[in-house]
């Protein structure tokens, strides 16, 4: 993989990371709720370049943030019932799946910035 195609894909990495960021962020914020049509968005960018990006550095980072989004949804999924239940659990589950979706977005991003892979 050449230069060019290398930068190409980590402004594509960037556009997916900033969209993330944006969701994670406004999931955090009260008042500041991101469109999930966002993270959609940036996970269909995602599936549709991680084979470009296979064998470079740059696949791991791809790989990383479908399988966040995926995680997150799940987890968001399964405790959905304390929402219809209990009121206060369900906040606290949310709370702390959104925290770790932030954490999650910006390891990636900083690991990006130095041109690293993610670990596995």
């Amino acid at each position: 993989m050449n230069e060019e195609e290398l930068n190409s894909l980590k402004t594509i990495g960037w556009v997916s990371y900033i969209l993330h960021l944006i969701v994670a962020v406004g999931a955090v914020m009260p008042g500041a709720q991101a469109s999930a049509v966002l993270l959609v968005i940036a996970l269909v960018i995602d599936l549709v370049k991680k084979d470009d990006a296979q064998g470079s550095w740059l696949a791991s980072h791809f790989k990383y943030r479908i399988r966040t989004v995926l995680w997150a949804g799940l987890l968001y999924l399964v405790t959905l019932p304390l929402w219809i239940l209990l009121i206060a659990p369900g906040w606290l589950a949310w709370g702390i799946i959104s925290i770790w979706f932030l954490y999650r977005i910006i390891k990636g991003m900083l690991r990006m910035n130095k041109d690293l892979p993610m670990e596995s």
